[in-house]
């Protein structure tokens, strides 16, 4: 039997029931994949409180895993039972056994475990993303990251200080500061308030090619008035809640400025983009350059107070579950 979490209808953690259904069966182009790890992203409570919609209720969630493939359905050619699999794909991952298309799978190379993967696959990809799609970080640059010391933070700390900029870290507390550091921010602000003033003085009144923001409606404004004229302001989380109602005409009177709102599933819609983004990532790994780190992980049937600790910013790094 398969053990999962769903939702049967929208809100709080209380909504996440774990419940016992037979294993899947493939259907065509698809695979079983018996999971090792999966992750949990701000994303997984998105879904959960609604403010992105299921196709439909009841439903599972959970965008990322790893894992062992245990049975392929018609039509699958390149992925055979037994691989060592990792994947960022539509929900369904908060499960023990779940089907998934074949073509979103990345073969684990065999130094990677699957703990490893599940904590850098939606986060690692999401930072090759944003470094190097969204905006190719030049050396020299410097650059401000929200969340400095979570999942994504974290890895784009590492990644940002091997590509030659230098990362202005926004964090909630002097601990996180220092794990900031730790793993590549060269300077770090603590808190929310005074940042514009903050990154004035850090860059001599300079400003900012872009800013990555992960905590959208309490951080939009102050995000722009970092930026210097024509500089790119990323939203790319809604960590404090959606960015809404905003008036274009304030991206002129900040000095001409760019604002994307990218999905990493569309900038690894294709199969050779995947591919390409996971062994980017997956070099970096193995090079040691990017040192993924899991701050906490919960067995599977505890998946709300993972998510409880999530949304609290009482997390660390990555944070898995274990079936």
């Amino acid at each position: 039997m398969n053990t999962v979490i769903r939702i049967h209808e929208y809100g709080g953690p209380d909504v996440l029931r774990t419940e016992t259904l037979p294993v899947p069966t493939p259907a065509a182009g698809e695979v079983v994949l018996r999971q090792e790890a999966i992750g949990v992203n701000f994303i997984d409570t998105y879904f959960r409180t609604g403010l992105y919609k299921f196709p439909a209720l009841p439903a599972v969630p959970g965008m990322e895993g790893a894992g062992t493939v245990t049975a392929i359905g018609p039509g699958v050619e390149d992925i055979r039972p037994g691989m060592r699999v990792a994947y960022v794909t539509t929900p369904g991952g908060y499960a023990a056994f779940r089907t998934i298309a074949a073509d979103r799978l990345v073969v684990l190379p065999d130094d990677i475990p699957s703990q490893t993967a599940a904590a850098i696959m939606l986060r690692g990809l999401s930072a090759h993303m944003l470094l190097r799609e969204v905006h190719r970080v030049q050396p020299g640059e410097n650059i401000l990251v929200y969340a400095a010391a979570g999942g994504v933070g974290l890895l784009m700390c590492q990644w940002a200080r091997h590509l030659g900029a230098r990362v202005i870290g926004v964090v909630s507390t002097v601990e996180k500061a220092e794990l900031a550091r730790a793993n590549g921010a060269a300077d770090v602000i603590i808190g929310t308030d005074r940042i514009r003033e903050q990154v004035s003085d850090l860059t001599n009144g300079r400003m900012l090619p872009v800013v990555y923001d992960s905590i959208g409606r309490d951080t939009f404004e102050t995000s722009l008035s970092c930026l210097m004229p024509r500089g790119l302001m990323v939203s790319y989380g809604n960590a404090s809640g959606a960015v809404t109602g905003v008036d274009v005409g304030t991206l002129a009177s900040h000095g001409s400025l760019y604002l994307t709102r990218p999905a990493l599933t569309t900038y690894i819609a294709k199969r050779p983009a995947l591919l390409h983004a996971a062994s980017e990532l997956f070099k970096l790994v193995r090079q040691g350059i990017i040192k993924p780190c899991i701050g906490q992980s919960f067995p599977l049937t505890e998946a709300a107070e993972a998510q409880i600790a999530l949304e609290s910013r009482k997390t660390t790094g990555s944070t898995i579950l274990i079936p």
